[in-house]
């Protein structure tokens, strides 16, 4: 059985390599950061000592592979001229900072077409991600979305669409509570092999490098984007437990972005994980 990688979205307050040590504390052995406050364009640096010592605590202590997602304020699909320029230059010192730190992925949503079009917004996210400089080593991941109004990523068909029109070598991560917010029904077994298999046929498995692994607070179907603990939402035990098992995933590192409340931490949701896992 291949080792489980799991772990959380970690606070990199006081540092980012407190990282490191807050998901280690967590019971986690991967896990994700944002390299700045997500809600403003400006990026704070990272000095190299810092770096250097998130980079030495998470290889002494085998904690990887590692994932930045980028500000949610990044719109690739976005046909306004100046939004694009933010985003393009925000991520770009994302995947710098990725090179920096020793992190393989920078995960980011596609954003919103905003009257572009489907096929549109898909073109202008292609594009914008072409004129990144990515460093070597370090990978561009396509998030899946709830697809609420005109956000993309929320049909797998986008994520693909985004694939085939890009040069640069993308993959995806999936995000459980958004692909049940979009309509795939991943609350049974049968769901979970149906969603795999879609989701294999249209992207194909080989550029699944990630996992946000949420449940959800709304049905599925609903576009509605609220995580919930594992096996408590609607997704719930049954779905959880499936797709945690499930045959061409176990390679997947899973990274947790559950709520910290009901007095159920990142911790709790790690050893349900572990707990889950057959």
């Amino acid at each position: 059985m291949t080792e489980l990688r799991v772990g959380a979205h970690e606070s990199i307050a006081g540092g980012v390599y407190n990282a490191v040590d807050d998901v280690i504390e967590d019971g986690g052995n991967c896990g994700q950061i944002f390299t700045h406050s997500p809600q403003v364009w400006k990026h704070g640096e990272i000095d190299e000592e810092e770096a250097e010592r998130f980079r030495s605590t998470a290889d002494e202590n085998d904690v990887g592979p590692w994932v930045i997602h980028s500000s949610y304020l990044v719109n690739l699909c976005t046909p306004k001229d100046d939004l694009r320029e933010k985003s393009v230059d925000s991520m770009q010192k994302e995947v710098d900072a990725a090179a920096e730190l020793g992190v393989p992925y920078v995960n980011v949503h596609l954003g919103a077409h905003t009257g572009a079009g489907v096929e549109g917004g898909l073109d202008n996210a292609a594009s914008a991600l072409e004129e990144l400089d990515v460093p070597d080593g370090v990978t561009v991941l396509i998030e899946s979305d709830a697809g609420s109004g005109t956000k993309l990523g929320g049909d797998f068909e986008h994520l693909a669409g985004v694939l085939d029109r890009c040069d640069l070598d993308l993959d995806i991560c999936l995000d459980t509570a958004h692909a049940f917010a979009a309509g795939y029904d991943l609350s049974t077994e049968e769901g979970v092999e149906e969603t795999i298999a879609e989701l294999d046929e249209v992207v194909g498995l080989e550029h699944l490098k990630y996992v946000h692994l949420n449940d959800s607070k709304h049905e599925c179907g609903t576009n509605k984007d609220e995580h919930a603990h594992i096996g408590e939402g609607l997704i719930g035990e049954e779905g959880m437990r499936a797709f945690i098992n499930h045959e061409d995933l176990l390679d997947v590192p899973l990274v947790l972005e559950t709520p910290t409340e009901d007095g159920k931490s990142f911790a709790w949701n790690i050893q349900r994980v572990k707990e889950l896992r057959e």
